[in-house]
């Protein structure tokens, strides 16, 4: 049995000047707080968010008789996260300042400071007393809310200057309970596709990083300000950072990730399936550009976003009690898994002829087989076993019963999440999972 906890961002109506100048006030005290508590955390090197409130408790206090004396509390907890953080970048040497620098601020709540008075409304404790503040839900919001989710009892509050709004980080827990898997579904997570092997066939999902990446590195001025900004301020300005976050890359491929992910979770979900994946480095990115020379394919490979897509999917099986099982990635696409013998690839074809068999294997099928192979010898299995699944000895590439042959699904199909069921109405695919 575990806990999964996800963050809703609500806005709140627009509120009145009288209103939202309260909030204001109230922001300016709190922050005060947070900054006077930040530098003594840095200073003194204290973390522990217990010894910071022992330590200035009082003293925060004093200046602000008239605020509920849970503020203290929670600046103390936001404190010690940002001293926390600072400190580890500074040990690794990623920070030239000797304190942090306080930009952005989020009043922390907790339950003693605000309340859910309604579905549509909440109320929050200030120097002025208690405030309803009237929400706008949206779908993602009412989703959480007629799910089994219950709203935690720690919530953030931003302030929106230019519309008068409040902007509320609500945080929804439940807890889930993982099953005994009963199979399992192999991914493999290549730069322009991913390879699910699911129920026996190979399933291709087109993601288009590539065209992304590409696009907004020659035709969105990536690499122009690269060179401007680089060249006057360093690699790790400011600036370039800033000009970077108006551009749509990251979003499109987040969206792309978080949509797949659900595919491939709500899959090994109804099947009871655990969900095999490569056992990754920190960075295998740069594991992979070690003996790459072109600029072009460094920086693509770089932005290919293979960890990024295995976080999602292991964020959404958390929601949903979906075990994942992690194998050793090495060869898992140049091996053949009936001979053990190496596949031979020509001329840049990803289709190969395994060296003693004779089988030909689509490099991303073969890939995913050795992955399930690995999965079930790692779960008590004495034997290789492939569940079935039968080779092909036909001499005609890519033959309609060789398991070679994978099912191509473009973006344009299953990024309007459809679950892999409901894309057997497209012409070229033929699939029973």
């Amino acid at each position: 049995m575990g806990e999964v906890a996800r963050t809703v961002i609500v806005r709140s109506a627009r509120l009145s000047r009288k209103l939202f100048r309260v909030f204001a006030e109230l922001e300016g005290m709190y922050r005060n707080m947070v900054e006077q508590l930040t530098m003594f955390a840095v200073r003194s090197n204290t973390t522990s968010f217990t010894r910071l409130k022992a330590l200035k408790y009082r003293e925060l206090r004093a200046p602000y008789p008239q605020l509920p004396s849970h503020y203290a509390y929670t600046a103390c907890q936001d404190a010690s996260t940002r001293a926390k953080s600072f400190l580890r970048l500074k040990k690794k040497s990623l920070t030239s300042r000797e304190h942090p620098e306080i930009r952005s601020v989020s009043i922390w709540l907790d339950d003693h400071l605000w309340k859910l008075s309604s579905l549509t409304s909440v109320e929050v404790a200030t120097h002025k007393g208690w405030v309803r503040v009237e929400l706008e839900p949206h779908k993602q919001y009412w989703r959480y809310v007629n799910a089994s989710w219950r709203v935690a009892s720690e919530a953030k509050v931003k302030l929106d200057r230019k519309s008068r709004r409040l902007v509320i980080y609500l945080t929804f827990k439940k807890s889930v309970e993982a099953y005994e898997p009963r199979g399992f579904v192999a991914v493999d997570v290549n730069e322009n596709h991913v390879a699910v092997l699911a129920g026996g066939s190979v399933y291709l999902f087109e993601t288009g990083f590539r065209d992304i990446i590409l696009g907004y590195y020659y035709r969105y001025r990536r690499k122009r300000v690269q060179e401007k900004y680089d060249k006057l301020y360093g690699a790790n300005c400011r600036v370039k950072r800033s000009v970077f976050r108006k551009l749509k890359e990251r979003r499109r491929k987040s969206d792309l990730k978080w949509k797949l992910a659900n595919i491939i979770v709500r899959v090994a979900k109804e099947k009871q399936y655990a969900i095999v994946l490569e056992k990754l480095g920190k960075n295998p990115a740069k594991e992979m550009i070690n003996h790459v020379r072109d600029d072009q394919l460094r920086h693509r490979i770089y932005q290919a976003s293979f960890r990024g897509v295995q976080r999602t999917i292991e964020e959404k099986t958390r929601e949903h009690g979906v075990p994942i099982v992690y194998v050793d990635p090495r060869n898992t696409s140049k091996l053949c898994p009936v001979h053990g013998a190496p596949i031979v690839y020509s001329n840049d074809s990803r289709i190969g002829r395994c060296s003693i068999g004779g089988e030909l294997w689509h490099r991303d099928v073969v890939a995913c087989v050795n992955l399930l192979v690995r999965a079930r010898l790692g779960n008590g299995s004495h034997a290789p076993s492939l569940g079935g699944l039968g080779v092909d000895g036909s001499p005609v590439p890519l033959g309609s019963t060789a398991i070679h042959d994978p099912t191509p699904i473009p973006k344009s199909l299953w990024a309007r999440w459809k679950p892999l069921d409901a894309t057997n109405k497209h012409k070229s695919m033929r699939m029973n999972i």
